[in-house]
């Protein structure tokens, strides 16, 4: 089973607590970690902006991809999140089948 790394950011910490439980109740990942603030600087719409953002990441399979995308999606208050994912080439096995079991639809 492929496991993934998928990350989004969050404008506070409210938004990042509501979209790492939904996530997790829904088992659509076995854990989030909400990491501190960072500051983000993007170009959008032509401008140069930053943001002060609660990062995300998302432990989950390549199978629940596409509900946890259109699950943060959902609750994102952002007109275009950001939500990457990293497939894991390795990991500590017991873990990664900890997590393949813990998001089993």
């Amino acid at each position: 089973m492929e496991i993934l790394l998928v990350i989004t950011n969050c404008p506070d910490e409210e938004c990042a607590k509501e979209i790492a439980l939904a996530a997790v109740e829904a088992k659509l990942a076995a854990c989030v970690s909400i990491l501190p603030r960072a500051q983000s600087v993007y170009r959008w719409q032509g401008e140069v902006e930053s943001a002060s953002e609660i990062p995300l990441l998302f432990k989950t399979t390549a199978a629940n991809y596409p509900a946890l995308e259109a699950n943060i999606r959902e609750r994102h208050p952002y007109e275009l999140p950001e939500i990457i994912a990293v497939p894991l080439s390795h990991g500590l096995p017991a873990y990664l089948n900890w997590v393949a079991a813990e998001t089993i639809q």
